[in-house]
């Protein structure tokens, strides 16, 4: 049945809500004040038409936008993307019981996203539908850098080769970085290794394992190099690392003799704080801390850095192990709600947090408050473009 109605706000998902006999139902592709007609099922609508649209209302830059689901929020105007997006950053911690607004809504998108994972199904090669588990072929993606030009083309050929498969791409300074995930325990090497000289790659990975490396995929983070290791953890854009990393500089200051950063993963932070300062860095990822104090070694000019594998979830950096000038974190989408507790009862100053998730962000930034922290220089860096993702940083002091 179809029902005309009119949308009355937007959802934290970037989905419309409209009141059908009394329930909310939640539509894509649809801005606030749009009169529209739509089918439900239960919660869950599905656009047919815009009947009047809102004066916001753009055309998308891209034309598998509505189709493909990798992207929510083409069709919105910069001044209400913006205020969208702010709002996901500070209705959370409106929630939580702090009252700061976004200082800076910074463009983190830079020349693309150089990491994406694409789908590689029958029906083709892309990221899924909208609302869907079926893939949506791409010929091309706009979000991405040129680098990854070629990913969908790659992932069809190794859909090919091996089957269905989630074929996750990084563009390095070296090159292309591809590795395949796939549930068939007879998957081969031998099947997929000359898509290396076939493509130009410099490593291809099956299953967590390498198949062949032309040269080692290669990151720079200030003046380090970082090789990378399979599978581990980078900034969606290399805009956004050097944004985060500047933010995290400033915050801590010139003067800070000594520094530990939580989460680590590769040291995008770590490694550039080192150029003034002692580092502590920890995470969990093992190759992204071997990875760091590899290029720790072989960079010079950096001060002392002692890179070491920590669960910092199951065991946090207690309150006796924080004799630092300042901390850094930039947990997963998890937050860091342990290691945060230990923070709240430290003598550490100031505290530099980065986030990747409003609510955890939300959440462990109450502590700290709680604990006497003033929070400040809270931003929105925007590297996951026309998606309903947003990176945060954010400054706690006492």
């Amino acid at each position: 049945m179809t029902i005309t109605t009119t949308i009355s706000s937007l959802g934290h998902k970037g989905e419309g809500i409209a009141d059908v006999d009394g329930r909310k139902v939640f539509v894509p592709l649809v801005l606030p004040g749009e009169r529209v007609e739509i089918t439900a099922d239960g919660e869950r609508g599905t656009l047919l038409g815009v009947i009047t649209p809102a004066p916001n209302r753009i055309e998308p830059i891209c034309p598998h936008f509505g189709a493909c689901g990798g992207c929510q929020l083409q069709h919105m105007d910069r001044a209400s993307y913006e205020a969208f997006k702010t709002g996901l950053v500070e209705t959370p911690l409106q929630f939580a019981g702090i009252d700061v607004k976004v200082s800076r809504f910074i463009d983190g998108s830079g020349a693309g996203r150089r990491r994406a994972t694409l789908h590689a199904r029958k029906e083709g090669a892309g990221y899924m539908r909208l609302r869907s588990h079926q893939v949506h072929d791409l010929d091309a993606c706009p979000i991405l850098v040129p680098g990854l030009a070629k990913a969908p083309d790659i992932a069809r050929a190794v859909m090919q080769a091996v089957g269905e498969a989630d074929v996750s791409f990084v563009a390095s300074l070296t090159g292309l970085d591809v590795a395949i995930r796939t549930e068939k325990k007879q998957a081969r090497p031998d099947r997929v290794a000359p898509l290396v000289s076939r493509f130009k790659l410099a490593r291809l990975a099956l299953n967590g394992e390498m198949v062949l490396q032309a040269q080692p995929a290669i990151i720079a983070m200030g003046r380090a190099q970082v090789e990378l290791p399979i599978g581990s953890f980078l900034q969606a854009t290399e805009q956004a690392e050097h944004l985060l990393a500047d933010y995290v500089l400033a915050a801590v200051g010139p003067k800070v003799k000594s520094v530990a950063d939580l989460f680590c993963g590769i040291g995008p932070f770590a490694l550039r704080l080192a150029e003034r300062c002692t580092v502590s860095a920890f995470d969990s990822d093992k190759p992204g801390i071997a990875a760091l104090d590899k290029a720790r070694r072989f960079t010079k000019g950096l001060r002392d850095v002692t890179a070491k594998a920590r669960d910092l979830f199951r065991d946090p950096l207690t309150q006796f192990e924080l004799p630092y000038d300042a901390v850094v974190l930039d947990p997963p989408r998890a937050g860091a709600e342990a290691q945060v507790r230990e923070l709240a009862k430290s003598k550490v100053k100031t505290v530099v947090m980065v986030a990747c998730d409003p609510r955890t962000f939300a959440r462990d930034a109450a502590i700290l408050v709680g604990a006497g922290y003033v929070m400040s220089d809270l931003i929105a860096v925007d590297q996951f473009i026309h998606s309903t993702h947003i990176e945060i940083a954010a400054t706690f002091r006492r």
